[in-house]
């Protein structure tokens, strides 16, 4: 199996791929990936000068964004095929990542990734181009474990609340909104697809908040989807930019504790020491193994 490169995703922010004038302004603004969208944000009507806009914004804009991904129409579209082909066909080479909307089955994965072999063998690029899925709807998310399985390619996953609710038929004012019901209503979904997406190495992300003004709930929901393991959050306007940024970066105390725990555990292990106290606190290869995490993601963001 050939593995896709690990990338940063503490924020992806979404811009509309009809706008020249959004996505020149995304591209100087310092966020791990940017999502040129092809979907929702663009009238029918409207599809075809988009991708046109998006191929010419990825060969000719400076992009501050480490992963530059499109996401296309869904399969069960007339616009799907065309946004692949004509996007890597013009602009491959400049395009880290797909996102297929409305993933319903691994034969949704399979058709783009065989899609995605033929174009690069034909074109030769260098570079091999990952999916990412959007799970958002009833039937993607009750066949979330077989996505995550679907594909090499595959590199994350996102959870959509806007159609998801939809879907089951939701009752709810906004995107992201969490109505009246008491407890976490998106609990479920975040937990089931996070596990899937971390069984098999993927990375989960969650989905937008629709009130970019509302900065405080925004700052709690990234929080939420921290604490579940989540990599990231999807943001739909610049202003949510630096709250995703900050809150899934390892804090600068959390991070030193943790490297001094980890330099002190491997002495102890030189030592034929299993488990030991540094500064009150019992540390483990249990401990060891959920610091790493804090770790690993610091190493990624070049913390």
């Amino acid at each position: 199996m050939q593995l896709q490169p690990k990338r940063a995703r503490r924020c992806v922010l979404s811009v509309p791929g009809s706008s020249e004038k959004m996505m020149a302004k995304a591209a100087a603004i310092e966020v791990d990936q940017v999502l040129l969208d092809l979907e929702d944000a663009v009238a029918p009507n409207a599809k075809e000068a988009a991708r046109h806009k998006v191929v010419e914004a990825l060969n000719t804009l400076d992009w501050c964004a480490k992963t530059r991904c499109v996401r296309i129409n869904d399969t069960q579209t007339q616009w799907c095929h065309d946004d692949i082909i004509e996007v890597v066909m013009a602009a491959g080479h400049n395009l880290d990542t797909i996102m297929l909307t409305k993933t319903k089955s691994p034969a949704d994965v399979q058709f783009l990734h065989l899609l995605l072999d033929q174009l690069e063998l034909k074109l030769e690029l260098s570079k091999r181009i990952g999916i990412e899925c959007l799970i958002e709807d009833v039937e993607g998310l009750m066949n979330v474990e077989d996505i995550a399985a679907s594909s090499d390619r595959l590199e994350a996953m996102t959870f959509g609340m806007g159609d998801y609710s939809a879907s089951q038929q939701m009752h709810l004012e906004s995107v992201g909104s969490t109505g009246d019901y008491p407890p976490d209503i998106w609990h479920y979904p975040r937990y089931k697809m996070t596990i899937a997406c971390r069984a098999f190495g993927l990375d989960s992300v969650d989905g937008p908040y629709a009130d970019f003004n509302d900065l405080p709930a925004m700052n709690r929901e990234s929080k939420h989807a921290l604490t579940l393991g989540m990599s990231g959050k999807w943001a739909i306007h610049p202003s949510q930019v630096e709250t995703a940024q900050t809150t899934f970066s390892p804090d600068d105390k959390v991070l030193a504790t943790a490297r001094k725990q980890k330099a002190a555990y491997e002495q102890a292990l030189k030592e034929g020491l299993g488990a030991i106290n540094v500064d009150g606190v019992m540390v483990d290869a249990a401990s060891i193994r959920m610091l790493q995490n804090t770790l690993d993601r610091a190493d990624l963001m070049g913390l």
